[in-house]
């Protein structure tokens, strides 16, 4: 039962209204006997400062961050995580001591749960579609799995290689594609895993029926390529369930939900 004594917790972003996040959230709490509720509070990108301002005010115990406010967040932190500086990325706001917000990252960790051991990716090549804050945590993830090489695509050419300086690192070094070059078929088609940072297919999202990159480029995949995508609404999306006619694993943006989430309440 809400009351005077029930706290806030919530997610920020936009579009948020598809997000599980409440459901999950809230869930979870009424197990917990916490006296909290958690709220999509959907926020444009002009906003964003005044709503954190007043969301840590009115004493709300912490936030998880969507599209499209996961890099423009951490610069309106009073304090970063080790990782959330190296990102430059933020999806988990806690509340700091001195009245401002502490933002981490639990992205990469929820996104690694639903590929499994670590040796199973040694020395492939992986194409991250997307340079946006989802694709910062995703690119940090596959660093650790002792990949040979990560393909990152974007449409822009400025954002793209800021993205690279950033997280460019010896271990799987990162090489950029821009989503009309020639090259990018090539990768494709070398590729053992497939990550769909981009919302391209989310129903709240223009097109439901459209695919990253559109649906011809697909053809040249390895069939023993892996397909993420970061939606999951609809569930699957459009893209995946192509792939899961053409016999590929397939994962979609559920599993990574559940995991980054628990880990953000555990913070909370």
């Amino acid at each position: 039962m809400i009351n005077g004594g029930t706290s806030l917790v919530g997610l920020l972003g936009n579009p948020v209204r598809h997000s599980l996040s409440p459901v999950m959230h809230n869930a979870a709490l009424k197990t917990m006997a916490l006296n909290w509720r958690y709220l999509a509070l959907p926020c444009e990108s002009e906003s964003l400062d005044q709503v954190l301002r007043g969301l840590r005010a009115v004493g709300c115990q912490g936030l998880n961050v969507t599209i499209p406010h996961k890099q423009a967040i951490a610069d309106l932190c009073e304090e970063l995580s080790p990782l959330a500086q190296r990102l430059g990325a933020v999806n988990t706001l806690v509340p700091a001591a001195n009245g401002g917000w502490y933002g981490t990252n639990t992205d990469v960790e929820g996104f690694l749960a639903p590929l499994g051991a670590n040796d199973t990716w040694a020395g492939r090549h992986a194409v991250v579609i997307g340079c946006g804050g989802s694709a910062r945590a995703v690119v940090a993830g596959l660093q650790t799995l002792n990949l040979n090489n990560i393909t990152v695509v974007g449409r822009r050419s400025e954002a793209l290689q800021t993205f690279i300086a950033d997280l460019q690192q010896d271990n799987a070094p990162l090489s950029a594609c821009l989503d009309t070059a020639g090259e990018l078929k090539d990768a494709i088609a070398r590729a053992t895993l497939v990550v769909n940072t981009t919302p391209v297919g989310m129903a709240q999202h223009g097109d439901p029926e459209a695919m990253p990159l559109g649906a011809e480029l697909w053809s040249g995949l390895s069939s023993e390529a892996v397909l993420y995508d970061l939606i999951y609404t609809p569930r699957p999306t459009s893209w995946l369930t192509a792939g899961q006619r053409r016999g590929h694993r397939c994962i979609d943006g559920l599993e990574m939900l559940v995991q980054q989430g628990a880990a953000s309440l555990r913070l909370w």
